[in-house]
């Protein structure tokens, strides 16, 4: 998978279907030479032409060579202040003042299996091919050490980077921006596609044509946010679903983050990602060193749809860990929306025994079961049972749910603590805010200082604490405000840029002790639903609730979005109450049953509040989902329409790798007057198969090619049918 030609110092690297190569120039200049469908061989840097460019300067070694500059080359790794004027990878304050970065290749090393990262989530290599390259680059003046990671998972033509930097010199170095990964196209013209929205409307695909200057989306917010994801694709302007190029590049990581995407004076490409260099700044003491996260990538010259699906498969196999990664999860049902903080132990158990009546198998307790926790004002950081509302504690509910024949799952909020608690009282300092300036509030809380150890160690004991005392299968994770007055009582002054990145190297440490000492446990993530919704999280919390916004048809637009990237098995979605507590909409219990079935599946509302025929129907929907869940959660997945153009319909399908079972859904959009019939056409079937679909028998290339006749429904309705090969 990764070889060497010593003759032309020209490192391939080659997955199933595809090659990404570069070579080391006659300076040391690491050039990128090519990415894209596999090859046979050959040397792509004949691509490069050296020409004379005005204002693009020339390094010094190359004498009256005017030809050859770093402004116009494609590299591994950019450097900062020595000819090359686009986004720089790394940049850095040296003992002397200089932001000077100039790197040039030292050695590499190839090994078997995949490179781990430290403290920080990675892909790993459980049932897969698996190598690394390691390539060091140095700079000679300051003796700033890089080294590159690359990990190659061949099965699923992805390609992980990391980067790990060291200060080899005499003197401290700040490191003010270090990006994850480079990638350099020479020619061509592209496409940016990024994953945008707000709260409650998370990852709403966007896609423009590069312009020449910088395109940047990120997050300054502490997390990956609900405005911007940390995925982003490239692609030829002709790209559809189906067919034509892509690059994807996701990374792994929670934090703040920024890609940049630079079209250049002479239409060459750049795409940075990592780390959001917004008020940080590292310092390495000689002989220490820093680890960026992990970015993943993904070609496809078969379209977006394909690369979506190698994105899942990888994701789902060898980022997920645990017992629960590749199982079908318990279908629960959740209080939230039901009563809010209104709640005690009668409630909780009235909820939970119409549920388990139609087949529920967990019912999970929300915010309010803690301390004075009877609205948003108080109790955060106060991990004690609220006796009043729970007499006797979690055990006696959680033993009283098992009698019903279900599990019990918790709400918990660990990184946040609100000033009317005995936590802040006793530890106001715990807090993140500025001295001598007034707090700024979310959701009336404030943020925990995760890069304390006494506060990760309060955490992890009170969680410990909590699991102990009753059986919980369980846990919802949430984080419902952005990060604020970032400032550290724990630091000094000159190293308060380290502690946005700490923060979230915190917050890993308590979910992997989370994940060592309670291996059985699901748990979920969440940030006000999707605000946190990467694959740093993915690692440790298999699924993550996708979206507050449980309407089902803008859960349509959200779940449509999460999937270019993040698999159905990861996507926390539920039925809820009509009408909807955030659009006012009311939809069929059909559909909204169709549209969760696209996800992990659970409900929310209380369904003693429903009508014995809609409680038929929630019967209904948990037996199909049961049948048919190994199709959601660990079949391909094919997105048939797009809901931000498609008026008429919404589809998608799921297929058995084996291409022997399929499900699909439908979605009608805005009912007209006097309505087109809608043609479906399907993905991802044998062509040469025959399908039965509602007793009917259709040839797989019939369903695919001329299409499936939908009868016409009313709005908002849904379809939901099976395929099974004949």
């Amino acid at each position: 998978m990764i070889f060497f030609d010593e003759r032309r110092n020209m490192i391939t690297l080659s997955t199933a279907a595809t090659t990404y190569q570069m070579k080391v120039d006659s300076t040391g200049v690491l050039l990128h030479t090519y990415y894209g469908p596999r090859l046979r061989g050959g040397d792509l840097s004949n691509r490069i032409v050296h020409e004379d460019r005005g204002f693009s300067p020339n390094p010094y070694e190359v004498g009256k060579d005017r030809t050859y500059s770093l402004d116009t080359l494609p590299q591994e790794y950019s450097s900062c202040g020595v000819g090359d004027f686009r986004q720089p990878s790394v940049e850095a304050s040296c003992g002397n003042g200089s932001h000077t970065v100039d790197l040039r290749y030292v050695r590499h090393t190839v090994r078997e299996g995949k490179y781990a990262l430290e403290g920080l989530p990675a892909f790993y290599d459980e049932g897969v091919t698996a190598q690394t390259l390691s390539v060091e680059l140095r700079d000679s003046c300051t003796g700033l050490e890089v080294e590159l990671l690359y990990g190659v998972l061949e099965e699923y033509d992805l390609i992980t980077r990391a980067v790990r930097v060291r200060n080899g010199g005499q003197t401290p170095v700040e490191l003010e921006r270090v990006s994850s990964v480079c990638l350099d196209f020479p020619v061509g013209e592209h496409d940016l596609i990024t994953l945008g929205g707000a709260y409650a409307r998370e990852r709403e695909p966007v896609r423009m044509p590069l312009t020449q200057g910088v395109h940047t989306v990120g997050s300054v917010r502490g997390s990956s946010s609900h405005q911007q994801n940390p995925f982003v694709v490239l692609c030829d302007h002709e790209t559809t679903e189906d067919a034509g190029r892509c690059w994807g590049v996701a990374l792994v990581y929670s934090g703040s983050f920024q890609a940049n995407t630079e079209y250049t004076q002479f239409h060459e490409t750049r795409l940075t990602l990592g780390i959001n260099p917004f008020h940080f700044c590292w310092t390495l003491q000689p002989g220490e060193s820093f680890t960026t996260p992990e970015a993943a990538m993904v070609f496809s010259c078969e379209g977006l749809g394909h690369m979506s699906r190698q994105f899942h498969r990888a994701i789902r196999l060898n980022l997920c860990r645990g017992p629960w990664k590749d199982q079908r999860r318990p279908i629960l049902i959740n209080n939230w929306e039901a009563t809010m903080f209104d709640f005690d132990a009668e409630k909780i158990c009235s909820i939970a025994k119409a549920a388990s009546q139609v087949g529920v198998e967990m019912m999970v307790m929300d915010d309010g079961w803690f301390g004075k926790r009877n609205d948003d004002f108080a109790g955060l950081g106060d991990w004690n049972v609220n006796q009043t509302k729970l007499p006797g504690g979690l055990g006696p509910l959680a033993h009283r749910i098992e009698e019903m024949g279900m599990k019990f799952g918790l709400w918990v909020e660990p990184e946040m603590v609100n000033e009317d608690s005995d936590l802040y009282r006793a530890h106001p300092d715990w807090a993140f805010q500025v001295p001598g300036r007034p707090m700024t509030r979310g959701r009336s809380q404030l943020v925990l200082d995760l890069t304390r150890a006494e506060v990760r160690q309060y955490i992890m004991d009170n969680l410990r604490a909590t699991l102990n005392s009753a059986p919980i299968s369980y846990v919802k994770w949430d984080m419902n405000r952005s990060l604020t007055d970032v400032w550290s009582a724990a630091l000094p002054a000159q190293r308060q840029g380290e502690v946005y990145h700490r923060y979230v190297l915190g917050v890993y440490e308590i979910l992997e002790m989370l994940h060592q000492e309670f291996p059985q446990v699901l748990v979920e993530g969440c940030s006000g639903g999707g605000g946190r919704f990467d694959c740093g999280m993915l690692y440790y919390t298999p699924q993550i609730w996708c979206s507050d916004n449980t309407d089902a048809i803008e859960r349509l637009r959200i779940q449509y979005g999460t999937s270019f990237c993040y698999p159905c098995s990861t996507v926390g979605a539920h039925v809820s109450a009509v009408p909807n507590g955030l659009t006012g909409r009311s939809v069929p219990m059909q559909t909204r049953g169709v549209v969760a079935a696209g996800g992990t599946f659970g409900y929310e509302l209380d369904l003693n509040e429903i009508t014995p025929e809609e409680m038929e129907e929630v019967r209904t929907q948990i037996q199909h989902f049961r049948s048919c869940w190994d199709l959601v959660l660990r079949g391909d997945y094919y997105r048939l329409s797009d809901p931000f153009r498609q008026e008429a319909f919404n589809a998608w399908m799921h297929v058995a790798p084996d291409k022997s079972r399929a499900l699909v859904g439908v979605v009608m959009g805005v009912g007209h007057a006097n309505p087109i019939r809608p043609l479906l056409r399907l993905k991802g079937l044998d062509p040469n198969a025959d399908y039965k679909v509602n007793g009917e028998v259709y040839g797989g290339d019939q369903l695919m090619y001329g299409g499936l006749a939908l009868p016409i429904l009313q709005e908002y309705q849904a379809l939901q049918f099976d395929l099974e090969r004949v």
